[in-house]
Formats: structure tokens, sequence, C-alpha cells
């Protein structure tokens, strides 16, 4: 850690567990930042950067893709009304509840089709 809870570029991406590249892509397309620079030009995170990278995160594990990300930080940017907000996050909310059913279906049929050819695998072991 580099003075006053400011991280540099490698620290940040150790911390977060994502890549440098990942880190200037996200700072490329607004989902991060603007990330401060000292009088040299080089980039110092925050623990606010930090926490921030943790949202974003975990927003991309939810299925979020960019431009998800690049309108909620755009609410977060331009607009005091909570609602906005709160609207965008039912929605993609009842959209990741809807992709989990699928899965959990899809889980279903794989852990069926195991149990079926593991019983047929047993018999023919048996007979063989």
């Amino acid at each position: 850690m580099t003075r006053n809870g400011q991280y540099s570029p490698g620290e940040a991406a150790e911390l977060t567990g994502l890549s440098l590249d990942t880190l200037r892509y996200y700072e490329r397309e607004a989902l991060i930042g603007p990330i401060e620079r000292l009088p040299g030009g080089r980039r110092v995170f925050t623990e606010g950067d930090l926490a921030w990278i943790g949202v974003v995160t975990c927003l991309r594990d939810a299925g979020l893709g960019i431009s998800d990300i690049q309108r909620f930080t755009e609410l977060l940017r331009t607009t005091g009304d909570p609602a906005s907000r709160v609207e965008f996050l039912r929605e993609r909310r009842a959209a990741l509840v809807e992709h989990m059913a699928r899965m959990d279906a899809a889980l279903g049929v794989l852990d069926d089709k195991i149990a079926y050819y593991g019983a047929r695998q047993a018999e023919e072991s048996a007979t063989a």
C-alpha cells in the first residue's frame, strides 16, 4: 500500500482479483473512476475506488453487461433520483432470478442424465 490509503495499479489488481488490463478497460469505459493520477501521471486507487470495483465485479458476476453497468454508473453520476436507480436494479434482479431458474432447470436435467447414464454404466459393469 502506498501512502494515505492509496494503492498502485498492481496492488489494486491484486486486491480486486482483476488484471491490470481489466482495470484499464473499466476506467476507459467509465465503469470506474476517474482514477486519481499523481503528478507523473501514475494512477493511484483509493479505498473508495476498490469498493466501487467490488460493486462492478459483483454486477458483472450477476450477468450485467458493460452497457448495463455504464447505464447504472450514469444514473449514479447524473441523477439524484434514487427511484431510477432502484428501478434499474429491480429490473436487473428480475432478469437474474429468471436466469437462475433456467440454470436450475438445466442443472436438474444434467443431474438426471448423470444418474441415468451412471446407472446404465453400473448395469453394464455388473453384466460384464
